[in-house]
């Protein structure tokens, strides 16, 4: 027998034709390994007996939810991080702990090699073979679409045809889709067009803004240290927590964002996300920081925040720049503590009130009424000294334009 290759599985075409020409041109057993991170039950079911009639050995199933959204989600939440101004990185954030679970499976069985059915094209490739190097650089990595002759989708229906393995697959397929427990990604079809406008049937977890309910609905959310704890008073688990608000906030239309993005190969392309749980809880997070952090802490975290999502976007995740970034962001975190108010209508999260038992605010200060704590006085001296370095520039550049002689 040769030797034992895991195979990143999702069950669709070019996973279910790895398996067969793995066997064939690696003289390869081959183990398929599937990751539960919420992409629904209906890719799920079936899943371990479809990777035996492909030609597997067998197909471990793994439930990664809550480890998806506490170690990875959460984390990457609190850094404020979101790549290409509006991406929250469903993708990129899934991607290591898939890999992570792949590499573990194929330890406990023994593997020698780890397979996966990313394109030479696109930026999966590179999140699961950073965490292949980091987790198991003894493994040998096989990328078969870097390999084999199939130049597209009917290539690989033939192919599965000639070897007598059922498929479901047809040489149309509008869109590119990847699911999870925090968003939906569309990619392809019409949508590789910039121009064109998103069809109103593609998306699956949120309503068109014009079809949402015409009253809103408000929710208290929860934070402790930065992390997502509670709805409307609530405690919710991780995975129960980011389930209830996709449901509420998609049904209002919240959560939509249509990006152009720069790949890591470096080519633009074109996604549309849908994001709805995870756009309410990032626009509550930024306003409850904004309340109990200061001015310089909130500005250099912003500026580490694009670190962190390029960071993520690009695998980089199992790395000793992403542990320094985390110490960082957890001491930033520590009283970000308290609770937001929101009002989802029409496709729109609106802030109604925030508070935390670590706030800054202060009334006494900020007050316009009548007050005997801030000594308006004081400011002529701060006011001066702060433009001072204005003031001088205006008397240099008075003096040096008198010095010039006119024309």
């Amino acid at each position: 027998m040769g030797q034992l290759v895991v195979l990143a599985y999702s069950g669709g075409l070019d996973t279910s034709a790895i398996v067969p020409w793995l066997k064939e041109h690696y003289d390869a057993r081959v183990l398929c390994y599937a990751a539960d991170v919420g992409q629904g039950d209906g890719e799920l079911v079936g899943l371990e007996e479809k990777a035996v009639r492909s030609g597997a050995v067998g197909c471990v199933v793994d439930d990664l939810r809550e480890r998806f959204v506490t170690d990875f989600v959460f984390p990457t939440l609190k850094a404020g991080a979101v790549y290409a101004r509006t991406y929250l990185l469903g993708t990129s954030m899934a991607r290591p702990v898939i890999a992570a679970g792949q590499v573990a499976a194929a330890r406990d069985a023994g593997a020698t090699a780890l397979a996966h059915g990313c394109t030479g094209k696109g930026n999966d490739q590179v999140r699961f073979e950073l965490t292949y190097a980091a987790l198991a650089p003894d493994l040998e990595v096989i990328a078969p679409w870097r390999e084999w002759t199939f130049r597209g989708r009917e290539d690989l229906i033939a192919y599965l045809k000639s070897r007598h393995i059922p498929t479901q697959a047809s040489a149309e397929k509008p869109y590119s889709r990847d699911r999870n427990l925090w968003h939906v990604s569309h990619e392809g079809g019409i949508l590789e067009d910039p121009a064109a406008e998103p069809p109103r049937d593609l998306f699956l977890l949120t309503r068109d803004a014009a079809d949402a309910p015409d009253a809103p609905e408000e929710l208290a959310l929860g934070f402790e240290e930065g992390t997502p704890v509670s709805v409307d008073g609530v405690p919710l688990g991780p995975v129960e927590l980011v389930t209830r608000l996709n449901e509420v906030s998609g049904l209002h239309g919240v959560g939509r964002a249509d990006v152009v993005e720069d790949r890591l190969v470096g080519m633009k392309s074109r996604g549309v996300y849908e994001t709805p749980g995870g756009t309410v809880l990032r626009a509550a997070h930024r306003e409850l920081e904004q309340l109990v952090l200061d001015r310089r802490t909130l500005s250099l975290k912003d500026q580490l925040a694009s670190k962190y999502a390029d960071l993520v976007y690009e695998g980089r995740w199992w790395s000793a720049e992403r542990e320094a970034l985390d110490a960082f962001v957890n001491e930033t975190q520590r009283r970000v503590t308290g609770t937001v108010r929101v009002r989802l209508f029409k496709g729109v999260v609106t802030i109604l009130g925030r508070e935390s038992p670590f706030s800054l605010y202060s009334e006494a200060y900020a007050t316009f009424g009548a007050d005997d704590t801030y000594k308006q006085a004081d400011a002529a001296g701060f006011v001066r000294l702060f433009g001072l370095p204005i003031r001088i520039g205006a008397q240099v550049k008075a003096r040096t334009d008198a010095e010039v002689p006119a024309d």
